[in-house]
């Protein structure tokens, strides 16, 4: 059986930073408190709570003073920064270069846009850390879209300036920007490609790398919604393609009569769990 480990998938710049300052940090310091999961992967987040990082929701870190925390790749709102500094809480900010710099876009576009009655609109998913912090830096007022059925939730008659999430799908983003362009007759729709190339290029070579095998697992944790966006590209490929999050859920019987699997997974999987699930599918089978 001929099985192989896609070499483009695995963390992306943002996270292995992120992970790379935790484990830094947990080298000087015997624990380290994170602010939500550092990456959207199960595995990574239990092999770093072995080396300390404790993971923390906001309704603990709004409650904390005098202590330090991670920031992951996903970015904060500025209300998370305001209670760090007024209680003593050192941040180690680990917010991907990328996801700061479409803050910072989105921040000075608010504040300039103040008195022309104008809507800042992110395609992105509701309630993802990532959108919550491009959210932020509106004050709130900033309209989230997950599909164009959602679109009457915006004032087309106002001026639009339209963003995506760092880790949305180009070709989602700008079916969207197609249908508001549409739409938008009274009045100016500013488009702003803000999807990470890193994210996106990864989706035509999964789609290559998909259509090379029998059967493809591919791995990634529940959590993770980039996962699921390249799941569902590999399940449209090939739809002999299994989803894993635990090397526990492989199931022998996939690999009857399989001459090839590919192993692949999501922005947020780590690269060693792809190489133990493929070490494990050799055992299976030797």
């Amino acid at each position: 059986m001929i099985i192989e480990v896609d070499i483009n998938s695995g963390f992306c710049f943002g996270v292995v930073e992120a992970v790379r300052k935790a484990e830094e940090t947990l080298q000087q310091q015997e624990q380290l408190y994170c602010l939500g999961d550092i990456v959207h992967n199960d595995a990574e987040v239990k092999r770093l709570a072995q080396k300390g990082l404790i993971t923390i929701n906001y309704d603990q870190y709004f409650t904390m003073k005098d202590a330090t925390v991670l920031l992951r790749a996903h970015g904060e709102p500025p209300s998370t920064y305001d209670y760090a500094r007024k209680h003593n809480i050192k941040l180690i900010d680990a917010t991907c270069p990328v996801v700061l710099k479409l803050q910072n876009r989105i921040h000075t576009v608010h504040e300039s846009d103040k008195h022309q009655n104008s809507q800042v609109v992110i395609f992105g998913k509701k309630g993802h850390a990532e959108v919550n912090g491009l959210v932020g830096q509106t004050d709130g007022k900033a309209i989230v879209i997950e599909n164009p059925s959602q679109l009457d939730s915006i004032d087309f008659t106002r001026p639009i300036e339209l963003y995506s999430q760092t880790t949305k799908d180009l070709e989602g983003f700008f079916q969207l920007a197609a249908e508001m362009k549409v739409r938008a007759t009274a009045a100016p729709l500013k488009i702003h490609d803000t999807v990470c190339r890193q994210v996106a290029n990864r989706i035509p070579a999964i789609r290559k790398f998909s259509a090379r095998f029998e059967l493809i697992i591919f791995v990634s944790g529940l959590k993770s919604s980039n996962g699921k966006m390249l799941f569902d590209i590999c399940k449209s490929v090939n739809s002999n393609t299994k989803f894993i999050s635990l090397i526990e859920e492989i199931d022998k019987q996939w690999f009857k009569d399989v001459g090839s699997v590919g192993i692949c997974g999501a922005t947020s999987t780590p690269k060693n769990l792809l190489m133990e699930v493929a070490e494990t599918i050799r055992q299976l089978n030797p």
